[in-house]
C-alpha cells in the first residue's frame, strides 16, 4: 500500500455531535478535509468510520500519519 498523502501538518479543530458517525479521510486528497468527499476511489485507501463519544471539539489529523486515527497525536511535528 502507498504513503497517504499529507492533507496539512497541523491537525485541524472540529466539532462533533455524540453518536453521528463520520468517515474520516485517509488517502489525504479529499477537498473536505479531514473527511472524505470519495476521492480515494481507485487506490488502495478506504474512508476510517467513527462515531463520536460525546459533543464537542476534536482535533483530528491532517497529515494521516496518527497511530490514534482519526485524532490527531502529533506525528505531524517529525515530518
Amino acid at each position: 500500500m502507498s504513503e497517504p498523502d499529507i492533507a496539512a501538518k497541523e491537525p485541524v479543530k472540529v466539532t462533533l455531535e455524540s453518536g453521528k458517525a463520520y468517515f474520516f479521510c485517509t488517502c489525504g486528497k479529499s477537498a473536505n478535509q479531514p473527511f472524505c468527499d470519495g476521492s480515494h476511489k481507485g487506490t488502495d485507501f478506504s474512508p476510517q468510520k467513527f462515531e463520536a463519544e460525546k459533543d464537542g471539539n476534536a482535533f483530528l489529523c491532517q497529515c494521516k500519519r496518527t497511530a490514534n486515527a482519526p485524532f490527531c497525536d502529533g506525528s505531524h511535528s517529525k515530518l
